[in-house]
């Protein structure tokens, strides 16, 4: 079959899981013998990354990558988001979608010109798969006012408050109206897929859970009961600045911050006199299941309710249980599927729990034998191609 992924960020332009996921993905149709092609928009990595130094290649891994670039630069990214429409990118994605695919699947396209770009090209089925929750919410994350988890819809005063200029298609009928265009829709949880419908989303939402390209380091090191792990962007919304306040009083327990982002010099700054917290920066998937097959655990502070929690999957595959924020939403239902970790509420639970599974080592490896076991039972590739796959042979088959 031939897929075409649209996604607005895709490596090495991508600052998470989402172009990570789309990658995964697409190497594993590749794999089966499909045929895949990707566009993404360089122009809205670069609405907040001055980072010219990336390799861009026309065919990855087999995969065929278009690139969105205009003469108006930034500007191109905004429109789209302004509008809800192609706008200034529609010659690029008319380019794209030139050929007719068997199967069109978006991806997080807030800034390629959705709901609006859901129309475009023909194929005989189209998916989309809620990364985040741009769906619903101007800021993504559900986060109001910069201050809370959302506990109404004030939408534009939240966007005012938020930093964001409001969208005002997101007070019309365009989003539903393209959205009776896609024929599947899938959430990486059940949380993800209540949270959309419980905020306007009519059409039926399936679960279909990611998978960790990570099974567990090829020779893992033995693991150090004093150590814990903290993967992901550097930014409030993860939690981080609590975390590393709390860690700052347990001078027995080594932290490992393992990721980038707009924090991280202040942070490495701010507790450069704390020889028990470590900021390692970025590292390659192989060294990345070193360190989580070492760790005691993995650390899952988000202060915001999030879809799903890679990083405690992939923790999962190298044996390794997770402590985490009790209300981060998909993240909290990982651990509530495999059993296979501590949710917490609050700094003192936080702490209390570090030290349980440093304390109790039976309980750790308890916790990590479950973890590992939800991991194969539920969050594997093979498990999820194979209910990809029948997600697109139902759409593909659907009646009229």
């Amino acid at each position: 079959m031939r897929f075409g992924m649209i996604t607005t960020f895709y490596p090495p332009y991508s600052y998470g899981g989402d172009g990570t996921y789309v990658r995964s993905l697409a190497k594993s149709m590749v794999a089966l013998g499909h045929e895949v092609e990707i566009i993404a928009s360089t122009d809205a990595y670069r609405v907040r990354s001055n980072d010219d130094g990336r390799a861009e290649t026309a065919i990855d891994q087999g995969i065929k990558v278009h690139r969105l670039h205009h003469p108006a630069g930034i500007l191109a990214p905004i429109i789209s988001h302004q509008t809800g429409l192609p706008g200034l990118n529609s010659s690029g994605l008319k380019q794209f979608f030139a050929k007719p695919f068997d199967v069109l699947h978006f991806h997080n396209v807030s800034l390629m010109g959705a709901p609006g770009v859901f129309g475009m090209g023909e194929a005989k089925a189209r998916l989309l798969s809620l990364h985040d929750h741009w769906l619903i919410c101007p800021t993504h994350v559900l986060w109001k006012n910069r201050e809370r988890a959302c506990d109404g819809r004030t939408c534009f005063t939240c966007s005012i408050r938020s930093g964001l200029p409001p969208q005002l298609w997101r007070y019309t009928g365009l989003r539903d109206r393209f959205l009776r265009q896609i024929d599947r829709i899938l959430a990486p949880t059940r949380f993800a897929a209540d949270m959309h419908q419980a905020n306007g989303i009519k059409e039926p939402i399936e679960v279909l859970p990611l998978f960790s390209t990570i099974d567990g380091a090829a020779e893992p090191p033995p693991v150090r009961p004093n150590r814990i792990v903290f993967v992901g962007r550097l930014t409030a919304l993860k939690g981080i600045g609590k975390l590393l306040k709390v860690v700052a009083g347990m001078p027995d327990i080594e932290l490992l911050v393992i990721g980038d982002g707009e924090l991280k010099a202040e942070l490495t700054a701010a507790y450069a006199a704390h020889p028990n917290i470590r900021f390692v920066g970025r590292e390659n998937q192989e060294d990345l299941a070193k360190h989580y097959a070492a760790a005691n655990a993995i650390v899952f502070p988000s202060i915001v309710p999030e879809t799903f929690g890679l990083t405690l999957v992939e923790a999962a595959a190298c044996g390794t249980p997770s402590i985490v924020a009790k209300d981060s939403g998909g993240a909290a239902e990982i651990v509530r599927t495999t059993g296979g970790g501590v949710l917490y509420d609050g700094d003192d639970e936080l702490a209390d729990a570090i030290r349980l599974l440093f304390s109790d080592r039976a309980l750790r490896d308890r916790l990590g034998a479950m973890a590992r076991a939800g991991y194969e039972a539920n969050y594997t590739e093979e498990k999820h191609v194979a209910g990809y796959l029948r997600h697109v042979d139902e759409a593909l088959h659907r009646g009229p």
